[in-house]
C-alpha cells in the first residue's frame, strides 16, 4: 500500500475514534451525572473539558501518524504559546475572567436559578442567575433585562443570596 494512503486511512480511523469516543464519553458522563445534583450547565462544562482533551490527545495522534518531528511540534506549540500569551497580557481580564469562572463553578454558593443581589455603592441590582458561562454571569432582572457581569467582577463585589433554586 502506498505510504500516502496508508496515512491517509490511519487519520480517518483516528477520526473516526475520536467521534466515537467524544460520543460515548458525553453520553456516559450525561447519564451518570443527571442523578447528581449537578446543574446541565455545569455538566455541559465538564463535557467540554473532556471533549478539549480528546481533541488535544487526537491531535497529538495525528501528528505521529504524519510524521512531525518533536522540534517541529515543540516550535510550533511555543509559537501558539507565545501568541496566547501576548494576547492574555494584552487582554488580562479574560484570563482572570475565566478562572473566576472556574472558581464561581467549583467553590461559590452561586447556582443558576438563585436570586442575588450584587451590593455595588454606585449600581446597586439583584436579579435571577439565567447562565454562568466562562466569562459572563447572566442576571435576568424583575423588569425582565438582562445583565451581563464578568465573572471576575462578580468575585470582586459583595453578594447576597436573595433565595436558593432547588435542583
Amino acid at each position: 500500500m502506498d505510504p500516502q494512503k496508508l496515512k491517509i486511512f490511519e487519520s480517518i480511523v483516528i477520526l473516526v475514534i475520536y467521534v466515537i469516543i467524544f460520543i460515548t464519553i458525553k453520553t456516559i458522563i450525561n447519564k451518570s451525572l443527571k442523578n447528581t445534583s449537578l446543574q446541565r450547565a455545569r455538566r455541559k462544562i465538564i463535557v467540554k473539558a473532556l471533549h478539549l482533551l480528546a481533541t488535544i490527545v487526537a491531535a497529538i495522534f495525528l501528528t505521529a501518524v504524519w510524521g512531525f518531528r518533536q522540534n517541529e511540534i515543540a516550535a510550533f506549540a511555543s509559537a501558539v504559546l507565545t501568541a496566547l500569551g501576548i494576547a492574555f497580557f494584552a487582554q488580562w481580564s479574560l484570563l482572570s475572567n475565566i478562572t473566576s469562572g472556574i472558581i464561581l463553578f467549583f467553590n461559590h454558593p452561586l447556582k443558576i436559578g438563585d436570586t442575588i443581589r450584587v451590593m455595588d455603592k454606585d449600581y446597586p441590582f439583584e436579579g435571577e442567575i439565567t447562565d454562568l458561562t466562562y466569562f459572563f454571569l447572566h442576571l435576568k432582572t424583575d423588569s425582565g433585562e438582562i445583565i451581563t457581569i464578568p465573572n471576575s467582577q462578580i468575585l470582586q463585589k459583595s453578594i447576597s443570596v436573595i433565595s436558593t433554586h432547588l435542583p
